[in-house]
């Protein structure tokens, strides 16, 4: 039995999933599901975020130890979230199976401009710092999400204020989250693990030609969904779960990676 790890992004704590894990377990058999917080998000909110992306790839590994759960694991990340993941693939290639990224960018690979959309630079940053708990998370929303039932955006909304109220995310982790996903330099080579990038056209927070330039790169398939944003699991958690079971079996029929 192989441990999955699902790892989110900035500011973003493991119940910001729903119930995607949930879903995914459905599909996994036996496997287990450790859904993990960084530093200064979700229960950990009282605690100081760390400041560079390998540090936070190290605590998701002695998290996992604590827990009982041994490598090597499977890792599906989102955002930042994928940042810490190729960090760790680096510093330790044989404790991850398989990676799937899911709408990441990363110097220097990417240039800046795609990895946070110019337009978003003064409402995001002023809202992040300075705007409430309620500001906040519609802006949130409105940039990670192409939902297009309001009630249900509004239900989620809602949900991650209640969220974000329990357990309050300082501005100063805020800020040190930010350092380390700008100051991250991924490797120039690719992972030695299996790689599935998935992206969402509609994008709004970062350009999807990060995801298509990292495929080029490092020679790894690549899945775009046509109307989904930035938050894939959130916006078509049922396309997501069919990108990973039709992946998982050309590769085990390529037989390029042991992914079982």
């Amino acid at each position: 039995m192989t441990t999955w790890v699902l790892l989110r992004g900035l500011m973003r704590e493991s119940r910001h999933w729903g119930d995607f894990p949930h879903q995914l377990q459905k599909v996994i058999g036996d496997d287990g599901i450790v859904c993990l917080d960084f530093p200064g998000n979700g229960p950990l909110f009282k605690q100081n975020s760390l400041t560079t992306i390998p540090e936070m790839a190290n605590d998701c590994r002695q998290q996992l130890l604590a827990k009982g759960c041994k490598p090597p694991y499977h890792v599906l990340a989102i955002s930042l979230g994928a940042m810490v993941a190729v960090a760790w693939a680096d510093s330790f290639p044989d404790e991850l199976k398989s990676l799937i990224l899911i709408n990441t960018s990363m110097a220097p690979h990417n240039p800046f401009y795609e990895r946070l959309r110019p337009q978003n630079y003064p409402r995001l940053l002023h809202t992040l710092l300075f705007g409430n708990t309620q500001k906040r998370e519609a802006l949130i929303h409105k940039l990670t999400s192409q939902m297009v039932d309001k009630n249900a955006a509004a239900a989620t909304i809602d949900q991650w204020i209640h969220y974000a109220r329990e357990c309050p995310i300082k501005r100063s982790n805020i800020l040190r989250q930010l350092r380390a996903a700008s100051q991250f330099q991924a490797p120039e080579h690719a992972p030695k693990s299996a790689i599935l990038l998935l992206a969402g056209q509609q994008d709004q927070l970062v350009d999807m030609h990060c995801s298509q330039t990292l495929a080029e790169k490092w020679q790894a398939p690549l899945r775009i969904h046509q109307q989904a944003g930035h938050d894939l699991p959130l916006d078509d958690s049922q396309w997501v779960i069919k990108a990973i079971q039709a992946w998982r079996r050309d590769v085990f029929r390529d037989k390029k990676f042991d992914v079982a």
